[in-house]
């Protein structure tokens, strides 16, 4: 596969590079060109060159929509082989990135679909006047996204990005940047016109600085951690840069004494294990009512007992590999915290191997866990999972909202009217109730307070790459 710079549908190599690991094997995995200032900015003036020559924002809508359909096809044709590079970069469960590359696909088709509907509206205004709305592509948008769901999390942002006209610069995660490679080649390969989407590989300190910094760039999309959202808005207020912010996490997951248990536990560690914990919605702090607590407990040790880490490409493998060695070090950190604080450990808790190799973590639950606990006020992105107890509905909606965060969250009881109830007084932009972890293309995503502003998916996404435009006509 390619591993040098997509830059004007051209692909560059650079006097500098740098290694990947796979982190099951601990194995050498690729060599990849690393962009420096020089690169971002040639891909940023690609990018500016397309966007102005109209090649692409003043193509036909329809045409748009086809070329996005295009990427669609190809990612579906290609889906085996970008589900195997996904699962070596990142060590997630092969399962787990087949499921990424189906929603990438899936992504591309919504919108598309939007190509051709993104419409203005006639105003009712007072006097002789024809007066109307025009939405205009925001320009040139710099997308930066992690290293949890590289593929994924890089159709929510270029999908939309292209579909509303706008020419990208993609900078994926500095550890997991090849399927985000292997989706420019594809967009080369479905006829995108030379710098609609450019995808520089780099570290955030300088390849991501330099695109958040460049006067050329209109609008920065974000998906990371919230310190890092906080620069950026520092950064991007000296050039009045548009922004949106996906951040980080502390996400509730409620279980009233209501609930269908069994349901609700399984819910609670798939909220949390799936992804290996490295998601920004997992559901890392499990809230039970105090009547039911022992049973959760019990039954959620055990199950973290059975979810043993294992090898990515073992189709029964539910657990895989934490993405570095310096992430692993940073989980394990916390659980001896949790430890160190009171928490009392019921599963888990240790590094693990398989085959003698990789950066594991065991799946972790701690009891007793309060607020004021690093485990339960810090994201941690790992396997963990910390476990409090309420007494009623206030004092859950009340620990449930005892958080800088506000990404997402859920309610697990067979009450309808309590589930409205409790999703309302959650500040959280996400809710699930009796369910945990889906997306879908058509449902916007995003946070409220320290998680961050703007939506990924949904029509709402769209709103984040366009100008309104009032134009006003004497009669």
């Amino acid at each position: 596969m390619k591993t040098d710079l997509l830059i004007g549908n051209e692909w560059r190599g650079t006097a500098k590079r740098y290694c990947l690991t796979n982190p099951a094997t601990e194995e050498r995995l690729a060599e990849v060109a690393e962009a420096g200032e020089a690169e971002v900015d040639a891909a940023v003036q690609a990018a500016r060159a397309c966007l102005d020559s109209k090649a692409w924002r003043e193509l036909p809508p329809r045409k748009r929509g086809q070329l996005l359909y295009r990427i669609a096809e190809l990612l579906e044709q290609r889906s085996p082989e970008i589900a195997e590079v996904e699962t070596k970069n990142n060590g997630k469960p092969l399962f787990e990135s087949k499921i990424d590359v189906a929603m990438a696909v899936e992504t591309f088709r919504y919108y598309a679909g939007w190509a051709d509907k993104l419409t203005g509206d006639t105003l009712p205004v007072s006097g002789s006047f024809f007066t109307y709305t025009l939405r205009e592509p925001v320009g040139v948008v710099g997308a930066i996204v992690p290293w949890n769901f590289p593929l994924n999390l890089a159709s929510w942002k270029v999908a939309p990005a292209l579909a509303a006209g706008c020419t990208v610069v993609l900078k994926p995660a500095h550890e997991t940047p090849l399927t985000a490679l292997l989706l420019g080649d594809i967009a080369v390969a479905a006829g995108l016109p030379p710098g609609a989407l450019n995808v520089v590989p780099g570290p955030g300190a300088t390849a991501g600085a330099a695109l958040v910094r460049h006067p050329l760039v209109d609008k920065i999309a974000f998906t990371g951690s919230t310190e890092v959202g906080q620069w950026i808005m520092r950064e991007a207020a000296a050039t009045v840069k548009r922004v949106t912010l996906e951040l980080g996490g502390k996400s509730p997951n409620m279980i009233f004494a209501d609930a269908d248990l069994p349901a609700a536990v399984r819910g609670a560690q798939n909220g949390i294990f799936y992804g290996k914990g490295e998601v920004c919605a997992a559901g890392s702090r499990l809230l039970v009512e105090q009547a039911v607590h022992d049973q959760v407990v019990e039954q959620l040790a055990d199950r973290a007992k059975k979810l043993t880490p294992g090898d990515p490409f073992d189709k029964n493998t539910r657990l895989g590999t934490i993405v570095s060695k310096r992430q692993q070090e940073t989980i394990l950190s916390y659980i001896a915290a949790g430890e160190k604080e009171g928490a009392r450990l019921v599963a888990g808790g240790k590094p693990a191997k398989v085959n003698g190799k990789g950066y594991y973590v065991e799946a972790t639950v701690f009891d007793g866990a309060k607020p004021g606990m690093k485990i339960v006020d810090e994201e941690i992105f790992g396997p963990v999972l910390s476990v409090l107890t309420f007494a009623d509905e206030a004092e859950g909606i009340q620990l449930a909202n005892r958080s800088m965060y506000g990404l997402a969250a859920g309610i697990w009881t067979k009450d309808v009217q309590k589930a409205h109830r409790v999703a309302r007084a959650i500040k959280a932009g996400t809710v699930w109730v009796n369910t945990y972890n889906f997306y879908d293309p058509a449902a916007p995503f995003g946070g409220y307070k320290f998680s961050g502003f703007g939506r990924d998916l949904g029509r709402e996404a769209l709103d984040n790459y366009t100008e309104l435009k009032t134009v006003w006509v004497g009669l």
